[in-house]
Order: C-alpha cells, then sequence, then structure tokens
C-alpha cells in the first residue's frame, strides 16, 4: 500500500541532495509502499530545483520540488508537509544517504509496533580520516539503539524517521518556528507527543549513512551542537512550568561542567584525543546552566546561509 511519503527538508546542498535522492530511488520497496518524494527547497533563491530536475527522470516515484523561501529548520518541515496528504510521514535529511533494505526496515517497523514516531540508527561520517577528533565526531553525527526493533529507549531527532501524521504531526504547520534558527523544533514537537501519550519506536535495521558537512565536521560546531542538546531537558521544564525540575537539571549542569570541564584540561595537557569528549559532557552541562533562550545558538536557518554557497541561475521547478 503506498501510504507513506518521503519528506526530504534541503539547504544549498546540490551534492549532497543528489546522493540522498539516488540512495532513496535505490530502496527496493519504494514504488510499492511510497507515493512520492517531497523536497523542501529552502534556499531563498530555490537553489535546489536544478538537482531535482535533473534527477526526476530517474525517480521511481512523483518526485515533487516545493519552494519554502524563508529560511529556517522548522519553517522547511512545516512546508514539506503541506506538499502532501499522506498518512504516513519518512523523514531523511540532505545530508543523509539510506542503505539498503532502509525503507523496508523502517515502515515494517513502523507497521508492527504502531508507535507513532519510529527512529532508525546513522552511522556518522566524515571526510576528514585524519581529524584528531574524528571519532567522537563521527559518534556526535551518528546514533545507536537496540540490536533489535522495539520501543525506542529515548527520543532522537527527525532524521531517518517514521511518522503517523494523525497523531505525531497535528495541525497545519505542528513544528514550532521559534525555533527556526537555534533547532530543537523536533524536541517541542516530541515534548507534546510525549504529553499526549504518544509512542516511540526503533527499526534496528533502517540504517543510514550521515556525511557530516565539512563547515559542521568541527569542533566548534560539535561543541555548540552540545551545548544545544544541553539545554533541552532545562527548556522542556521550563515550557512545562516546573521550577523545582529546572534547577534540577541545572544543578546537575553545574556538576557536568566541574567534572568533565577538569577532565578534558586533563587530557588536552597530555594531547588525548578523548578530552573531545569530556569538552562535549562539558558544553552540555554549560547549556543546562545557560538554558534561556537568549543564550541558543543559531545553528540553522538565516545561520546556515553563510555557510553554504547558492547553486547560480536556479529557479523553483
Amino acid at each position: 500500500m503506498r501510504s507513506a511519503a518521503v519528506l526530504i527538508p534541503t539547504l544549498r546542498r546540490p551534492e549532497s541532495l543528489a546522493r540522498t535522492l539516488r540512495s532513496v530511488f535505490a530502496q527496493a520497496e519504494l514504488v510499492e509502499r511510497v507515493r512520492e518524494i517531497v523536497v523542501a527547497d529552502n534556499d531563498p533563491e530555490g537553489s535546489a530545483a536544478d538537482t531535482v530536475r535533473a534527477l526526476r527522470p530517474a525517480a521511481p516515484v512523483p518526485l515533487r520540488h516545493v519552494h519554502v523561501p524563508r529560511p529556517g529548520v522548522a519553517t522547511a518541515r512545516n512546508g514539506a508537509l503541506a506538499a502532501t496528504d499522506a498518512p504516513v510521514i519518512v523523514w531523511i535529511d540532505d545530508d543523509e544517504e539510506a542503505e539498503p533494505g532502509w525503507l523496508a526496515a523502517l515502515l515494517s517497523a513502523h507497521a508492527r509496533s504502531g508507535a507513532d514516531v519510529t527512529f532508525g540508527p546513522i552511522r556518522g561520517r566524515i571526510s576528514d580520516e585524519s581529524h584528531w577528533a574524528r571519532a567522537y565526531l563521527e559518534r556526535l553525527f551518528g546514533r545507536e539503539g537496540p540490536a533489535v526493533d522495539g520501543p525506542a529507549p529515548r527520543v532522537w531527532g527527525c532524521g531517518n524517521s517514521a511518522m503517523t501524521r494523525a497523531t505525531a504531526l497535528p495541525g497545519a504547520a505542528p513544528f514550532e518556528t521559534a525555533a527556526d534558527h537555534t533547532g530543537g523544533e523536533d524536541d517541542i514537537l516530541f515534548d507534546r507527543l510525549k504529553a499526549r501519550g504518544g509512542r516511540f519506536g526503533w527499526a534496528a535495521g533502517a540504517w543510514v549513512i550521515e556525511h557530516a558537512p565539512a563547515h559542521r565536521a568541527t569542533l566548534a560546531y560539535a561543541l555548540r551542537r552540545a551545548f544545544a542538546y544541553g539545554q533541552s531537558p532545562c527548556q522542556e521544564a521550563a515550557r512545562r512550568r516546573a521550577p523545582l525540575t529546572v534547577l534540577k537539571w541545572m544543578a546537575v549542569g553545574a556538576v557536568q561542567v566541574a567534572i568533565h570541564g577538569a577532565l578534558a584540561l586533563a587530557l588536552s595537557l597530555l594531547g588525548r584525543p578523548e578530552r573531545a569528549d569530556q569538552l562535549d559532557r562539558a558544553a552540555r552541562g554549560l547549556g543546562k546552566l545557560l538554558w534561556a533562550p537568549w543564550f541558543e545558538p543559531r545553528l540553522y536557518g538565516q545561520a546556515a546561509l553563510g555557510s553554504v554557497q547558492p547553486t547560480p541561475g536556479a529557479a523553483p521547478a
């Protein structure tokens, strides 16, 4: 039954987007289970149009280009959703490459579990094999879970996930646009879903590779991202108006900064690569202390436009 749509938000990554699309085209069950693929182009100049146009003849199912010109990660996701009425939504990001069997594993696990959202595992990959923090960076951009399908042990981001639209994505614009430039739009979505009693599943065989772009495969970017992750539990508690929980997480953050900051300093003096993991934990602790919105790092939307260049002469398809 062709009940699913594959949605791909993108921003000025033509080569990476082409790799993502080709990996989706290669899925054995694509024609049987997917009614369309939607590329939500979040570049004001519509630069993904040429890539979509060039690959459309090779697409086994309808391939659509939707121009969402206002930069922002939540706005791009809402724009992608508005372009389809499919009851099951599959998300894959434009820096991810689906491995063989990905789609079948993800949709089958999602259907069997009856979960509202089902996540799949990710292999992180950076191009610089000599980077001293390569192991840490590839773990950061990846994710691991149980070896078998079942309930998700935790909640992750939208990339490489399947969602039941009626329950997981209510309304015309379920992603909070206040998170357009900082990220965390999926955290807000899932917090609300958990409050409604939503269920989360895990598809152990639904592997994708995340190819970290060069401008993100740096320790500076990774620590900004870790800081943002660290802010999440306090921000969630603040949204629930639970001040004691906020204070609890701030205390946890203070301990993390003290312990992991000291370990990072010691390992740095020794020149050990493990210092990256300790810096990550210290950054997450600092995020719990500085959780207020004015400390949120701007990682997406307009902030991301300065890191990538447009494709000249592109126009929406």
